[in-house]
């Protein structure tokens, strides 16, 4: 047991003695009290025929004071038993839990707490803790699967890089235009990375929280976003439509920008040749809106939720992914997270998807 000064169960036995002793001192007072002024019924030297024929003196108060000082100390041992008893009671979930954290902090994180009945105000705090317990594995096994992603997100390229040059270098009979290719596949791969590593660092930077707090207006940010990407339009024979009305709000304007970014990169990305794009700025009610609406494939409803986590894609295929890392949308999630917005994705018909984002209206 831990020192005494230190003990729960100590303490509370100590606090529970002394109500069970404290209700004990008033008892005996309530009885003893008025007993030591009675006198007695009976006369002196005669016996007790039920009737009242003299009186005499009574129990004394010193017989009676020395009673309650012997029941005062017998009670002092039963105190301490039934205080230790209901402080053993009531600190027996507390040990459990304490039990069970310290299993869980050890790398556990599959128990939980099982307290059972009744239920009360302990059996309510197992439950609110076993919550944040299962929240504490899920964030753990996301960050688990996230490293392991992209860990092997950034050993592809490197490894197709060393296959490169190994194989050029081994070569007797490479050229100048050999090496030449060689190192422009490699200066590809090189690229490869480099963008997977700004994603990732844009990903880290939106979960971080935001540090600025300016004026933003949506329409301003997406109409810079779109004059970046009109050759990518071009050259995909892609229709891109926008209807860009003032929508003020704060936040950081880095961002905001890099949501925007990444919310038309995949609308292009995940288009087919003569699809259409269409970025619409509003203000509806006390959000301002951003609606990015975009053709494509098919995408069934109950799989819309997976194309928010980090480094996944519905594409079948690794390279139907071609320049993308699964990682737009998981940074829109986080940017919407840190200026506390909503974004919302429904699956169109045709195909293709509509994803709006709400922020809360600037004045």
């Amino acid at each position: 047991m831990t020192p005494l000064r230190r003990s729960l169960q100590a303490r509370l036995t100590l606090f529970y003695a002394a109500g069970i002793y404290g209700a004990g001192i008033v008892v005996l007072a309530v009885v003893t009290l008025p007993l030591a002024g009675l006198q007695s019924t009976v006369a002196v030297g005669e016996q007790d025929t039920g009737a009242i024929t003299g009186t005499g003196d009574g129990i004394g108060p010193q017989q009676l004071f020395a009673a309650s000082a012997v029941a005062l100390a017998v009670l002092i041992p039963i105190a301490l038993a039934g205080g230790w008893w209901a402080a053993g009671r009531f600190v027996r979930p507390l040990r459990a839990i304490t039990t069970t954290a310290k299993a869980i902090s050890a790398g556990n994180l599959h128990r939980r707490l099982a307290l059972g009945e009744p239920t009360d105000e302990l059996t309510e705090l197992g439950a609110v803790l076993n919550d944040l317990f299962a929240r504490l594995q899920a964030s753990f096994d996301a960050q688990r699967h996230f490293v392991a992603n992209a860990s092997h997100e950034l050993r592809t390229p490197l490894a197709g890089q060393r296959t490169l040059l190994e194989v050029t270098l081994a070569d007797p009979h490479s050229d100048a235009a050999t090496l030449r290719a060689a190192c422009e596949e490699a200066l590809t791969l090189g690229g490869h990375q480099e963008r997977l590593i700004r994603a990732l660092l844009a990903l880290a930077t939106s979960e971080g929280g935001l540090t600025r707090h300016e004026p933003i207006d949506l329409a301003a940010t997406a109409r810079r976003v779109l004059a970046s990407r009109r050759d990518q339009v071009a050259e995909k024979d892609i229709d891109l439509a926008d209807r860009l009305a003032p929508a003020p709000t704060t936040g950081d304007p880095g961002l905001v920008e890099s949501l925007v970014a990444n919310l038309v990169d995949n609308a292009l990305r995940h288009n087919h040749p003569g699809g259409h794009v269409s970025v619409t700025t509003s203000v509806t009610g006390t959000q301002a809106t951003l609606t990015i609406t975009n053709s494509g494939p098919v995408i069934p409803e109950d799989q819309i939720h997976r194309l928010f986590e980090p480094f996944q894609s519905l594409a079948p295929d690794r390279h139907q992914r071609r320049d993308g890392y699964g990682l737009g949308l998981a940074i829109v999630t986080a940017v919407v997270q840190a200026h506390h917005a909503t974004v919302g994705a429904d699956a169109r018909r045709e195909g293709g998807l509509e994803i709006t984002v709400g922020f809360v209206r600037a004045e």
